[in-house]
């Protein structure tokens, strides 16, 4: 029997120098935290490749990060702050919007002086915005690219560039999958000739991979819900890795959730669905054997992810290690390379 987690459990103490405000200059350059039970290994991200073999498969999230902040003003001129959560079709978006008073249904708000949208119905803590035209062309042209709310200054130009990974395809993400920000083209085509497969799932991360768990029993707690796709490219791919009995390995934890999404049947399938997979401690993982992710937040769902994949206590000893030895945290920093505990590995 697995124990039993509250949100309690999945507390620590960071002190906050170690939240990466800025990306290094080169993104390979990060260090790896490698992990694999009790065995904790410092190494460099750029020797990653030296960790998989001919035949292993590496699944990324190919999501572009929209421009989805904007900054505006009501009719009644009070000012607004939004945060596009997700694109729903090519005139309308889910937003959170930040107001001293919340603007009426009907009422209309400039953004960015340059176009306004119509306040629609609320659903839960979002709004629902109504855009004069192609949501995605005035989103690019007249947004700003949302940074995680703990780092503290407004997106540049290097933003723009390193906020996104070298591969990012499919727009419609609010936050970047980071543990694709830690390769570079170099480091892909080193492991494509190292006889490494690639393959490319896209899942559209949502503001909500911010928000701290509320609820200390982790069963009333509500996950946001995310779209992906998966390819029967990337089925065929992940089905000819497992037959040779090599790994499957998640660049990020939102490869893992679109690849375990689309596992409940037991066997992977390819299509496109909506996501509230909340993975905890117990979870029988279907597909990924070994994950690359960041460093998460305190209470947060992907802390307890990684705690399922990997085990509670040797996450744990991992962070504890990683704060003593300084490893940058959040989505500009470092990563870990980690290997399924082998209680969870589903072998029916």
């Amino acid at each position: 029997m697995h124990p039993t987690y509250s949100l309690s459990d999945f507390d620590f103490a960071l002190p906050p120098e170690l939240i990466a405000q800025t990306p290094l200059p080169q993104r390979s350059a990060s260090r790896l935290l490698q992990v694999d039970g009790d065995t904790l290994i410092d190494r460099s991200f750029a020797d990653i490749a030296d960790q998989f073999s001919a035949g292993d498969l590496l699944v990324f999230n190919d999501t572009r990060v929209l421009k989805a902040r904007f900054f505006g003003v009501k009719a009644t001129g009070g000012k607004v702050e939004i945060l596009i959560e997700r694109v729903l079709d090519n005139r309308t978006v889910h937003a959170q919007i930040r107001a001293s008073k919340s603007p009426a249904t009907g009422s209309s708000i400039r953004l960015a002086d340059a176009f306004d949208v119509t306040v629609g119905a609320r659903v839960g803590e979002f709004y629902k915005l109504h855009f004069p035209s192609d949501v995605f062309e005035l989103i690019e042209a007249h947004g700003r690219l949302p940074l995680p709310p703990y780092i503290q200054h407004t997106a540049n130009a290097f933003d723009e560039t390193r906020y996104q990974t070298v591969y990012a395809k499919e727009l419609g993400a609010v936050a970047a999958p980071t543990a694709g920000l830690h390769f570079d083209h170099a480091l892909l085509a080193l492991l494509r000739a190292k006889g490494v497969q690639l393959a490319f799932v896209t899942l559209h991360v949502g503001a909500g991979t911010f928000q701290p768990v509320r609820t200390e029993n982790l069963a009333e707690h509500q996950m946001h819900s995310e779209w992906y796709t998966i390819s029967q490219a990337t089925v065929d791919a992940v089905q000819a890795t497992q037959a040779a009995g090599r790994d499957v390995v998640a660049v990020g934890t939102t490869s893992l959730r679109a690849l375990e999404s689309a596992s409940q049947s037991g066997l992977l399938a390819a299509g496109s669905a909506d996501t509230v997979l909340f993975i905890t401690p117990g979870y029988r993982f279907k597909t990924v054997t070994r994950l690359i992710t960041n460093f998460h937040l305190p209470k947060s769902t992907l802390l307890m992810l990684v705690s399922a994949f990997a085990g509670y206590a040797t996450i744990r000893h991992a962070y504890s290690h990683a704060i003593r030895q300084r490893y940058r945290f959040f989505s500009y920093g470092d990563a870990m390379l980690l290997t399924m505990q082998s209680t969870t590995k589903n072998h029916a």
